[in-house]
């Protein structure tokens, strides 16, 4: 029996590349995409125009967490960051784009779906060298996430524990982009922007960072030179 795999997927580059990477090692995959009140829906739009193309199952869920007010990734009144590349996660302060627990919640929603189906796998496309300063990207969180799912699943309990993947978290950007071309994901589909619109705003963290690693890698970003989201 072909070996499953549950894909936190957001349609952007990094889970795009770690939904190509776990289909290249061989799983059937099955994606979770979340609506928890971002700024906007183009990531979700992302989402399932890869999920289509990758001929992967794709679920959509609705999250509503009123207590997210303070974060800037969740309300629009709020002005996104805009600080120089150097200064990103170099500090001790966290970026107000935080979002609290965001990823304990998904990734929780991913070994649901995992023990669900029988899945062996839960993948996820965290990085902890170039990031914002998130706590939720690090190695020690995923590490101790995957023991606690161990203990709380019927898998677990039965003797399959479902293996958590985090093939990206100790690459950079650039390590990323070089990756995502070897596996053909389709990056010009992919979203990474903090802002909606029709173009990326190329002020917010995350426009700073994709920037760069395409730059490091020393090629154009396709969805750039596509004119569609980037």
């Amino acid at each position: 029996m072909k070996k499953k795999a549950v894909v936190l997927f957001s349609g952007g580059l990094d889970s795009t590349t770690a939904l190509y990477w776990a289909l290249a090692r061989g799983y059937d995959c099955e994606a979770v995409s979340f609506n928890y009140g971002q700024r906007h829906a183009r990531e979700n739009t992302s989402a399932r125009a890869i999920a289509r193309l990758a001929g992967v199952k794709l679920y959509e869920i609705a999250l509503k967490f009123p207590w997210f007010s303070s974060c800037s990734l969740v309300n629009g009144k709020l002005p996104l960051p805009d600080v120089s590349l150097s200064k990103i996660g170099s500090g001790k302060a966290i970026p107000s784009t935080y979002v609290p627990g965001r990823n304990l919640v998904f990734a929780s929603a991913g070994f649901s779906l995992a023990d669900a189906i029988g899945a062996q796998a839960v993948v996820l496309g965290p990085n902890v060298i170039d990031y914002s300063g998130y706590p939720d990207c690090r190695p020690a969180f995923y590490k101790a996430l995957a023991r606690a799912a161990a203990f709380g699943t019927r898998s677990g309990a039965g003797g399959k524990k479902i293996k958590l993947l985090t093939p990206l978290i100790k690459l950079g950007k650039a390590e990323i982009v070089r990756l995502a071309l070897r596996l053909k994901a389709p990056l010009g589909l992919t979203w990474s922007c903090y802002s909606g619109g029709r173009r990326p705003c190329g002020r917010c963290d995350s426009c700073k960072l994709r920037a760069k690693g395409f730059a490091d890698a020393g090629v154009p970003d396709p969805a750039l030179a596509a004119g569609r989201p980037g």
